[in-house]
């Protein structure tokens, strides 16, 4: 990648010169590029886990979470991944707080025995009838957004969860349809992103990159910002429970499949993310999740 005369990387000079392009894993001169070399640092991801010790609902298997969460870090733990994130809704409600952090406690147990680093998206789910403050206490997070640095990388975790009022969610005080980045996050957001000078990838539970009941509600002030930067290579989200991916003004948003639909384990989903020098990512999908590639161009 070219540097600005500030030393920023410029990703729309990059673009403008090739840019990313997408494809299928079935690529066997994709497949060969990357066996040749080494990524920088490799995630964990997954996402709505929604687990409980409850009957099956639908689709949704939730006592089966916690095996397929199980299943999930052993495979992370063998591929040495150095950051492991769950993108929200880890557990689903239950009958009263008490019994919801215990959901907490114990799904919880079971992600902190990756060997990475473990990082906690908030999620709908997450602060039913908990509060924020007891889910950053029970899962051992400062904050619901933060950002760090690793390997030459800059990470940013985003929350979604507050009203349109501001308000945040908790305590069963919220519609999970308006969901919202407030104005105080935003600006953390833009300073956080004008203050680094490395390739970022951001993580968030609800959409980005659409509209409707499943997307943040100023979504598009969201992306002006991370577009804006000039530094954002991808964003990794969840809430919808499919596979889904679009690439937004050189931004590429990649939607997860859920842990909790499906019994266990082959409906089971989660990937490892590859992150390169030059700015490549390659997504290894398992079970239900889709496998991406994102390159320079040649």
């Amino acid at each position: 990648m070219k540097k600005s005369e500030t030393g920023r990387i410029d990703r729309r000079m990059f673009l403008a010169q090739g840019g990313l392009w997408l494809t299928a894993l079935g690529s066997v001169d994709s497949l060969a590029a990357d066996a040749l070399r080494e990524p920088v640092v490799r995630l964990g991801l997954l996402t709505d886990i929604h687990y409980a010790d409850r009957s099956t609902r639908g689709t949704r298997c939730y006592r089966d979470s916690i095996g397929k969460m199980r299943e999930a870090v052993r495979a992370f733990n063998e591929k040495k991944v150095a950051l492991a994130f769950e993108l929200g809704d880890m557990i689903d409600s239950a009958p009263d707080v008490e019994t919801e952090r215990g959901y907490l406690e114990a799904i919880d147990a079971e992600f902190r025995k990756c060997t990475g680093r473990c990082c906690h998206v908030v999620g709908n789910h997450c602060v039913s009838g908990l509060t924020k403050k007891a889910f950053l206490k029970t899962t051992g997070e400062k904050a619901t957004y933060y950002s760090f640095d690793h390997s030459g990388f800059h990470f940013v975790v985003l929350d979604g969860c507050f009203r349109s009022d501001g308000v945040p969610y908790g305590e069963n005080n919220f519609d999970w349809t308006d969901s919202n980045i407030p104005p105080q996050e935003l600006a953390w957001l833009k300073a956080d992103l004008a203050d680094t000078t490395k390739p970022t990838c951001c993580f968030v539970h609800q959409r980005v990159d659409t509209v409707g009941h499943i997307a943040i509600k100023n979504g598009p002030q969201v992306r002006k910002v991370l577009e804006d930067s000039g530094q954002v290579l991808a964003v990794f989200q969840g809430h919808h429970h499919a596979n889904d991916h679009s690439q937004i003004n050189g931004i590429h948003y990649c939607t997860l499949r859920s842990v909790v639909d499906g019994t266990s384990p082959e409906n089971s989903a989660y990937a490892i993310a590859e992150l390169y020098a030059d700015g490549s990512i390659r997504l290894d999908g398992f079970r239900k999740q889709d496998d991406y590639s994102w390159q320079e161009a040649l």
